[in-house]
This record gives structure tokens, C-alpha cells and sequence, in this order.
């Protein structure tokens, strides 16, 4: 009986550190500014997408990373884990898009949080990852995102219009065909989708 209990106790432990909770900190004009929620996909319509934070920081490779020098591009944040099982599922899929958009103006850039440099590397080596991933191994860079990325939200993903403003939000597990749609959308699109404020 104890055995199982401790096997319960450690399943509910492991969801909770690899959760795809949809809750967020999200303003109640946000949410309805959104004009799709489904699946753990928000998107933003033009004209109502939030600033994304311009995020700046260390690599798990150790170079300098600034967002705010890849404005006037398409970006694809992924934040992920060696530990997650669904990052792991998830990998080839980013790695496929962010091949295949480059072209585009798109560039994919992933936050490595909870993990160790040695984990991370080898997850980014395996899995043949060539684009960068900020370190963020206490979940501070995600706090910039004002709720918007619960800290229990692994993996997700969030796609920046070339503006720097959020068009779409993917909590939980992406697929090759919703991220490819979103992003060759996004790239067609033409700067100004902005936000009232």
C-alpha cells in the first residue's frame, strides 16, 4: 500500500513539473481581445496583440542573446526541458519549421528552464538544434511574460510578428502543421499589426 501510494505521489510530481496548464495571468481584456482560444492556441487578432518582452541573457552555450536584435523578424519562442517528455516529442517538429521558414525571416530561439547546461546541450545535440536557447534555469526570463506563460507551462511556445508584439501563444505540446500554418501566416503578413496600446 505504501509502494503505491509513492508511486502515485511521484506521477503527480512528474505532471506537475512537465504541466501544460492553460491558466494564465492574463488581463480579462486580453483574453477577449483573443481571437481563438482552443487546444492551448490563443491568437491575437492584428491590432490587439500584446508587446512581447524583449528578452536578453546568457545561452546554455554561454554567448550574449538579445531579442531585440532580431526585431524586424518573424521569432518562434519555445520554452523546453531535457526532462519533458512532450519537448522531447516536439523537438523534431521545431526543428523542421525553423529549417524550412529561415528563409521567411523566421527565427526560432528556445529557453532551456529548469535544466542544467550539460542536459540542455545534449538535448540540443540530439536532437540537432541548431538556433539558439537562452538559459533560464530558474524560470526568471519567463516572469517577463507578465502570466502569459504560466511557470508550469513546458513546453510552450510563443510567435512575435515582426513588430515585437505576440501573435500567437501555444501552451502544451506544438505540431509540425499548426506551428508551420502560424508562422508562414505570419511571415506573409506585412509589418503594422501592432496593438491599440
Amino acid at each position: 500500500m505504501r509502494r503505491q501510494a509513492a508511486g502515485v505521489v511521484a506521477a503527480a510530481l512528474l505532471l506537475a513539473a512537465c504541466g501544460t496548464s492553460t491558466t494564465s495571468g492574463s488581463s480579462d481584456t486580453e483574453k477577449a481581445a483573443a481571437s481563438s482560444t482552443q487546444d492551448g492556441l490563443t491568437e491575437y487578432p492584428t491590432g490587439k496583440r500584446p508587446m512581447a518582452p524583449m528578452l536578453s541573457g546568457k545561452t546554455i552555450t554561454g554567448d550574449q542573446l538579445d531579442l531585440a536584435d532580431l526585431r524586424g523578424n518573424v521569432i518562434v519562442l519555445n520554452v523546453w526541458g531535457s526532462w519533458c517528455a512532450p519537448c522531447r516529442a516536439e523537438a523534431p517538429d521545431l526543428k523542421k519549421v525553423s529549417e524550412e521558414t529561415r528563409d521567411l525571416g523566421v527565427r526560432f530561439v528556445g529557453i532551456s528552464t529548469r535544466d542544467n547546461d550539460a542536459a540542455a546541450k545534449a538535448f540540443e545535440r540530439n536532437y540537432g538544434i541548431t538556433y539558439p536557447s537562452f538559459r533560464d534555469p530558474d524560470g526568471k526570463l519567463l516572469l517577463g511574460f507578465d502570466g502569459r506563460i504560466p511557470l508550469s507551462a513546458v513546453p510552450s511556445s510563443v510567435i512575435i510578428d515582426r513588430d515585437g508584439r505576440i501573435s500567437a501563444r501555444i501552451i502544451g505540446r506544438t505540431t509540425y502543421t499548426t506551428l508551420s500554418e502560424l508562422v508562414k501566416d505570419l511571415a506573409a503578413e506585412k509589418t503594422g499589426g501592432g496593438a491599440d496600446k
